[in-house]
């Protein structure tokens, strides 16, 4: 029949008006319960999935409790226990942003050498994409992804352009920000500094252990006779004696070999003096008998 979806629609539109109508007529209505008041008709609401009804939120009087995984800006983290900022100045969140809306500037000592801090640090909002590549690829955990949306301005340069300062949140900031990710990075890094405590032992374990060696060996050299001046001068002399009468059998036996050589030269010389007669010999016979 025409005209039968339109009345489903407006059905379901009248549901609803109903529905929503009993419950502002309660004290508490559905969509105000849990939510945390600010006075001044200021609320924070927390709206579940499964509730029904018009779901309007009065903003800016009303406002909705965001969920922990919700992203707008990063910031930077002030270590309350440590009382320094983490970022070092390395650079990585700069590299990896797409749009290259982060600039910093390393810090520099009395001596003009770079050290592992900020001296300067920019995020230009406006071109900002939220994409929290930078909390990636953080090493250190200094960065993170703020919750504060309301950031509108007349004038988008320099007001949009935030500096360290306005960056800069405490742990403690992030920590209620981030709940679930803030125990998990907290539980990694008292793991993490276990095993480097067990390390830093190990090592000074094998560097107690190399000491008392040496201690040991030094104990061992101690406990030996030590010898005069007098007795390691005659020691000296002994031992180039006796590198001196080891270079003269050397040299001796060089010289045997020399008259053996000179020996054997003699006899052949001798034999071949013999030949030289005994041919001359029969080439005389040889021509007396032709003759």
């Amino acid at each position: 029949m025409f005209g039968t979806g339109l009345l489903k629609g407006l059905g379901v539109t009248l549901k609803h008006a109903l529905e929503t109508f009993e419950d502002d007529r309660e004290s508490v209505p559905d969509r105000y319960k849990g939510s945390l008041d600010l006075g001044n008709n200021r609320k924070v609401i927390q709206q579940p999935i499964d509730q029904e009804g018009l779901l309007t939120i009065q903003y800016p009087e009303e406002k909705r409790l965001l969920p922990e995984r919700f992203r707008y800006i990063p910031m930077l983290i002030w270590d309350s226990e440590k009382q320094e900022d983490r970022c070092t100045a390395c650079g990585i969140c700069a590299k990896v942003c797409p749009p290259q809306c982060i600039w910093i500037v390393r810090d520099s000592d009395e001596n003009g050498k770079p050290v592992t801090r900020c001296s300067e640090f920019y995020i230009d909002a406006a071109v900002c994409m939220s994409c929290s590549f930078c909390v990636e690829f953080c090493p250190f955990d200094a960065i993170k992804m703020n919750h504060d949306y309301e950031l509108a301005v007349y004038d988008r340069y320099p007001q949009l352009v935030y500096d360290m300062e306005e960056l800069t949140v405490p742990l403690e900031y992030y920590a209620a920000l981030w709940p679930t990710q803030y125990e998990e990075e907290q539980a990694r890094r008292k793991e993490e500094e276990e095993q480097k405590r067990k390390q830093e032992e190990e090592k000074a374990a094998r560097a107690a252990a190399r000491q008392a060696a040496a201690a040991q060996k030094a104990e061992a050299g101690a406990g030996a006779p030590k010898r005069s001046a007098a007795e390691l001068q005659a020691l000296a002399k002994e031992r180039a004696a006796q590198r001196q009468a080891q270079a003269q059998g050397q040299t001796a036996e060089g010289g045997g070999d020399d008259d053996a050589a000179a020996a054997k030269r003699a006899r052949m010389e001798d034999l071949k003096r013999r030949a030289q007669e005994r041919a001359r010999q029969r080439k005389l016979e040889s021509g007396n008998g032709s003759s």
